[in-house]
């Protein structure tokens, strides 16, 4: 099983609670429609930062998680090369994400407590 982390900035147009209100109700449902999504997404979840500062540590400037696990690589890249994907969540981030400010990470997961 693989992760795919996604450090999400908002598109500096929106406010932090438009970009969650999109992020949940529109692009969503939208990523979870692919059939791509359907058959490889073993799990999707969606995380929002709470404008709450921690004190002794500087603010993270991400506004949202995105976490999707597949099984394989393979089946991840299925997803991001499908023709659905390309033409409709595409156009979509661009609505709410400053994707070229985002961080990706692939990864695997060793769960130490759990």
């Amino acid at each position: 099983m693989v992760k795919f982390t996604i450090l999400l900035r908002r598109h500096p147009s929106m406010s932090h609670d438009s970009f969650v209100d999109h992020h949940r109700r529109n692009h969503a449902p939208l990523f979870c429609a692919l059939p791509a999504v359907r058959e490889h997404v073993r799990r999707y979840v969606q995380s929002h930062a709470l404008p709450l500062p921690l004190p002794g540590l500087p603010d993270a400037g991400f506004d949202g998680i995105t976490e999707i696990w597949t099984d394989d690589v393979a089946a991840l890249e299925a997803v991001f090369t499908s023709a659905e994907y390309m033409a409709t969540i595409r156009p979509d981030e661009a609505r709410f994400l400053d994707l070229h400010a985002c961080a990706f990470l692939l990864s695997t997961e060793t769960v130490m407590i759990g």
